[in-house]
C-alpha cells in the first residue's frame, strides 16, 4: 500500500475537536458576519446569509484566531479581523464561480446560478469593499496594508490562472505560483494578523506567515486531488470539474510530463469540448494510477504540511499551538 492509500484509510482528529479552544470565538465570527452584512438593500443580506449558511470549514478565520491566541492576544479585534478575512474569502468564491461558470457550490446552487452573474459580480465587489471598510474603522495601518497586499496577490493569481487555462505546457513551478497567490497568501495573512495583534517581533511574524502559506498550499493541493479522487456527494460538486474548466492541476501536470502521449490528446479534447465522458474518465483514471500521478501530488502536499508544522517550533507549548500543529494533518487527510 502506497502513502496516498494509507492516508485515505487513516482516521483523523475531527476539525471540531481541533478547534475546541476557539469554539466561542468562531461562533462570534459567525454572528459578526451576519451583523456586518445588514443593509438597506434587502438583496445584500439575503445573499450574504445564503453564503454564510452554505457551510464551509472556517479554517482561515480559525488560523487567525489561533495565531492571535498563541501570540498572547486576548482582545475582541481577533474576531473582527477573522470576519474580515471571511468576507474576503466569500468575495473570491462568488467571483470564482462566475469565472468558472460553476453551477454548484458546497452542494447548493452557486450564487450566480441563483441570482445571475450581474448581481453576483456586484455582490462580490461589495464583500471586498465591506471587508476593507471593517478593517479601516480600526485605524490599524499595518493590518490594512497586509490585507490590501493579500487581496492584490489573490487577484493576480486568478488572472494568472485564467491566462494559463488550457495550456498543456504549464510547469509545476508555474502552477504552484498560482496556488500560492490564489489561496496560500490569504492563509498566510490570517496567521500574520494574529502575530500583529499579539505584538510579536518580525521574526515570529515571518514564522506565522510561513505557517499559514504552507497550510494554504496544502489546502489547495488537496482540493485539486479531491477533484480527481473524492466522492461527489461529500464534496458537493461534480468530480473532474477543474479539467472541464480547462485547469491543469498537479496530478495532471505530472501525468503529462511523465505519461504516455495519449494523455495529452485526451486532456486537449476534454478542454476543447468542456465535457468528460465516463469512458474518458475511466481512461484518465487508469493513466493517473499507472503513472502514480496522484501519489506524486500527494507527496508535494505532504511536504507543505510538514513545512507548516516546522514553522511552529519556535513557539512555547500551548493549546493554541497544539491546534495549529494539528491543522496541517487534518487538511492533508480531509475528504471534502
Amino acid at each position: 500500500m502506497n502513502r496516498f492509500d494509507e492516508a485515505v484509510n487513516k482516521t483523523t482528529v475531527p476539525l471540531a475537536q481541533i478547534l475546541e479552544p476557539i469554539r466561542q470565538e468562531l461562533a462570534a465570527v459567525e454572528r459578526e458576519f451576519v451583523q456586518q452584512i445588514e443593509s438597506q438593500v434587502a438583496l445584500i443580506p439575503e445573499i450574504g446569509r445564503y453564503i454564510q449558511q452554505s457551510g464551509g470549514k472556517r479554517v482561515r478565520p480559525a488560523v487567525l484566531l489561533l495565531a492571535a491566541r498563541m501570540a498572547g492576544y486576548r482582545g475582541d479585534l481577533s474576531v473582527l479581523y477573522a470576519s474580515v478575512v471571511e468576507y474576503i474569502h466569500a468575495a473570491t468564491l462568488v467571483h470564482d464561480d462566475i469565472v468558472d461558470n460553476s453551477e454548484v457550490r458546497r452542494g447548493r446552487r452557486s450564487v450566480h446560478s441563483r441570482w445571475g452573474a450581474d448581481v453576483t459580480v456586484l455582490l462580490g465587489d461589495y464583500l471586498y469593499i465591506k471587508s476593507m471598510d471593517m478593517a479601516l474603522k480600526q485605524d490599524a495601518l499595518d493590518v490594512l496594508r497586509l490585507l490590501s497586499d493579500v487581496t492584490l496577490r489573490m487577484i493576480e493569481g486568478e488572472l494568472l490562472q485564467l491566462s494559463r487555462n488550457g495550456d498543456l505546457r504549464i510547469t509545476e513551478e508555474a502552477h504552484l505560483d498560482i496556488v500560492r497567490r490564489k489561496t496560500a497568501v490569504l492563509f498566510g495573512g490570517c496567521a500574520e494578523i494574529g502575530a500583529v495583534l499579539g505584538g510579536l517581533p518580525a521574526g515570529q511574524r515571518e514564522w506565522l506567515r510561513g505557517y499559514g502559506e504552507n497550510l494554504g498550499m496544502t489546502f489547495q493541493l488537496v482540493d485539486d486531488l479531491l477533484d480527481l479522487t473524492g466522492d461527489q456527494e461529500a464534496l458537493g460538486k461534480p468530480i473532474g470539474g477543474d479539467l472541464r474548466e480547462g485547469k491543469l492541476t498537479l496530478p495532471l501536470i505530472h501525468l503529462l510530463r511523465h505519461g504516455e502521449d495519449g494523455a495529452a490528446d485526451l486532456v486537449s479534447r476534454v478542454f476543447a469540448e468542456r465535457q468528460l465522458t465516463a469512458s474518458d474518465w475511466e481512461r484518465l483514471s487508469d493513466m493517473l494510477r499507472r503513472h502514480r500521478s496522484i501519489e506524486a501530488a500527494f507527496e508535494r502536499a505532504s511536504a507543505f504540511a510538514e513545512a507548516a508544522k516546522v514553522q511552529l517550533a519556535g513557539f512555547p507549548p500551548s493549546s493554541a499551538r497544539d491546534a495549529l500543529a494539528a491543522l496541517p494533518e487534518y487538511v492533508l487527510l480531509r475528504d471534502r
